[in-house]
């Protein structure tokens, strides 16, 4: 039954990412006690391609100096096997050496003047040669006849990104076959031919995942999987020109290599990574992410340990999001031995509660809507400011305000739309005319939008639209109709810099939206609008243009300047029963850029006007939490994960706090628990009901809660004799 394939049941992980030294010093006993001390049920073992492990009959795959007549795979997959362990072999077939370039120089990249690329002293293997075709399935069928492996995967299959258009004979060929087109100049987004590449390299790659899985089930059996590894950051994977979406619609578990938090998001970021690629692939399918016990700040440091609160809190927070823990390590040995300490409690933690952490479906009824081709398109070389900067504004207004929302693929919106009341585009300005439709329908089935910036202005291929159908369907006109691409930044060097100086006047206070505002007439913006007016919604706010700030004397409004006018936020009902609100103003990036509390207030209350009192959870007290809610047969599971203090990056997690005291109210049809079982304090509390609320108190949390609601056991009663 498939409930019993290793890859539905295998839920922690450890990679040992060997080096070449490994092959003469490492320690074999070391790990297997490790595995057994950290409830490992599947390793990740270096085998081939970038350097090999083994003896392989290949004489250009590149061993390890130091491999001599070892065979280090060998070693680590019978150990694994002893212990029942599940076993992937790890490749990296996106680069060789010189010495390969020599005997096959028609299987490497090359630019338009013929020189090879290079990457970290070795090349780069072009993906639609015969590497790619012929030797990598040859490799992959004698590692599975080796080893018997229970699948193969490799962080760098996807070769050169998206400004490195190869030009072999190769792609020369498959291009103009495949498009009837010559290769792009150059890497231009302006040029659609280009556009054109951008596409047909993305089917390039999935082509390759099909075929690198067909290898290894005619080798390996149909259980035998290639799985490559993918990014769960949706902004900045099309660089690497895969498409997320194909991958993981078509994969029976997803490894993702997604180590730690980066400088724009923050440990949140990964319980968004699980709903996101859950929401692509299933939620019955496991996605193990490998988590990085190095240091990932600022600075990278592969051999020192990560501080074990940071590595601790990005597993707290994938796990929250629906994905299984992958812990990592560089080296077979290590000198700061305190990595070995960072997930030990953890991944115990995690084997107890693993009955609550699968087999869920989330409960959140917000959708936030993302797709590849925004990025590709609209992002194109400024996708951070354009793009990520947008999501991670709304991301963080949503987990501050404890709002739970499903990150959606625009071409998933109908699959998801019943199971949603709001949708939000954040500057989503790329959209097919189906992607278009799919909102229209959900706004007719009574759903809600909440949209700002550029979305829907621009075709599939980021070309501007004559008409903006969104904005038509909600009774907006635009009077901006060119795209707003080059976007000022805050000037921090320079106060006499006052062109992002602006504010919001509070047209109209009464509003929900503006809720908490009551004692201001006015709030800091420092954004740009897209002009446009409505005779049919509200305005919410306008834009009060720049003014000085420097010096203090004239850092004023003139009085005829005091309100231009401009609306910045629109609002009202669809027609069909919902609400939309419109940000002409770019409040989602400015969140992102100021974090100010003011911006990602207006962003939530946005979603609790369009949400129309259909929320599913409401948590009172102080503390900054990521809060999961999730659907399990009868019961009710809600992951608190306390954030207080993580918020902040530059910096690493060294310590945190106790919060709490929290009211809970989770909505509820059929669950009729009398009793909340906190998993992490081992206590029960009462549960009450009001209303269709499930209502309840979580008195205090240190580092998390796993809250479970439905659950009538001798064990929760013994709580309360």
């Amino acid at each position: 039954m498939s409930e019993h394939k290793w890859y539905k049941t295998t839920w922690r992980w450890c990679q040992t990412n060997l080096t070449e030294i490994d092959a003469k010093d490492c320690d074999i006993e070391f790990w297997k006690k490790y595995w057994e001390e950290n409830q490992i049920q599947g390793i990740i073992v270096n085998a081939g391609g970038i350097v090999a492990y083994y003896p392989s009959k290949y004489p250009l795959q590149y061993r390890s100096k130091y491999l001599q007549d070892g065979d280090l795979v060998k070693v680590f997959t019978e150990a694994a096997r002893e212990r029942g362990i599940r076993v992937l072999a790890r490749m990296d077939i996106n680069r060789a050496t010189g010495e390969f370039v020599k005997a096959h120089p028609e299987w490497f990249a090359v630019d338009k003047e013929g020189r090879y690329y290079e990457a970290g002293e070795r090349y780069l293997t072009c993906i639609n040669s015969a590497y790619y075709k012929e030797y990598v399935p040859m490799v992959l069928e004698e590692i599975i006849e080796k080893y018997h492996p229970d699948g193969i995967t490799d962080n760098s299959w996807q070769g050169p990104g998206a400004g490195q258009i190869c030009y072999c004979e190769n792609c020369r060929k498959k291009f103009k076959e495949d498009t009837g087109l010559d290769l792009p100049e150059a890497p231009d987004w302006n040029d659609k031919t280009y556009k054109v590449w951008i596409k047909w390299s993305f089917k390039s790659r999935t082509d390759n995942w099909d075929l690198f899985n067909n290898i290894t089930e005619k080798y390996g059996g149909e259980d035998c999987l290639w799985l490559g590894m993918v990014n769960a950051n949706p902004i900045d994977s099309h660089c690497a020109l895969y498409d997320i979406r194909e991958i993981g619609e078509r994969s029976k578990i997803i490894m993702t290599d997604h180590q730690s938090r980066d400088t724009m998001n923050g440990l949140e970021q990964n319980s968004l990574n699980g709903m996101l690629l859950h929401a692509i692939s299933g939620w019955d399918t496991v996605i193990p992410e490998s988590m990085a016990n190095y240091v990932r700040g600022v600075q990278t440091f592969r051999r020192a340990s990560n501080p074990k609160l940071e590595t601790q809190k990005w597993i707290q927070e994938g796990i929250a999001g629906g994905i299984s823990p992958w812990v990592h390590y560089v080296g077979g040995k290590q000198e700061d031995r305190r990595q070995y300490e960072n997930c030990r409690e953890i991944m115990r933690w995690h084997k107890e509660q693993e009955k609550y952490l699968y087999d869920r479906v989330p409960i959140s009824g917000v959708g936030l809507v993302w797709s590849q081709e925004n990025v590709n398109f609209y992002g194109k070389d400024n996708r951070h400011v354009l793009c990520a900067q947008p999501w991670r504004g709304f991301t963080r207004a949503l987990t501050r305000a404890r709002i739970p929302a499903v990150p959606v693929h625009a071409a998933q919106i109908s699959r998801h739309a019943q199971e949603l009341s709001v949708l939000i585009l954040p500057d989503l300005a790329v959209m097919t005319d189906g992607q278009i439709e799919d909102v229209k329908a959900f706004v007719k089935q009574g759903g809600s939008v909440v949209y700002t910036g550029a979305s829907g202005m621009l075709d599939e291929w980021g070309e501007p639209r004559k008409r903006f159908p969104l904005d038509e369907m909600f009774g907006i006109r635009r009077k901006t109709t060119e795209i707003i691409t080059e976007r000022q930044e805050a000037a921090t060097k320079d106060w006499e810099q006052f062109a992002l100086h602006n504010y919001l006047r509070l047209h109209n206070p009464e509003h929900p939206i503006l809720q908490g505002f009551e004692n201001t007439d006015i709030l800091p913006f420092g954004g740009e609008i897209y002009e446009a007016e409505s005779e049919r919604l509200t305005i919410v706010a306008t834009l009060i243009p720049a003014f000085p700030i420097y010096p203090p004397e004239i850092s004023f409004m003139e009085p005829d300047k005091r309100d231009s006018g401009v609306p910045v936020i629109l609002a009202g009902d669809t027609g069909y029963g919902g609400r939309v609100v419109c940000f002409l103003g770019d409040i989602d990036r400015r969140y992102c850029q100021y974090n100010m509390g003011d911006h990602g207030d207006l962003l939530a209350q946005a979603v609790h006007y369009a949400l129309q009192g259909r929320e599913v959870l409401e948590v009172e007290g102080k503390g900054y939490l990521d809060c999961r809610l999730y659907r399990q047969k009868e019961r009710l599971i809600l992951h608190m994960i306390n954030l207080s203090g993580a918020n902040q990056f530059p910096g690493l997690l060294e310590e945190e706090y106790e919060v709490g005291p929290f009211r809970v109210r989770v909505r509820t049809e059929n669950c009729h628990g009398t009793s909340a079982v906190l998993k992490c304090r081992g206590e029960a509390v009462p549960v009450s009901y009001e209303n269709g609320w499930a209502v309840f108190m979580v008195n205090q949390i240190s580092s998390q809660e796993l809250v479970v609601i439905g659950e009538e056991s001798a064990e929760i009663k013994r709580h309360f004799q």
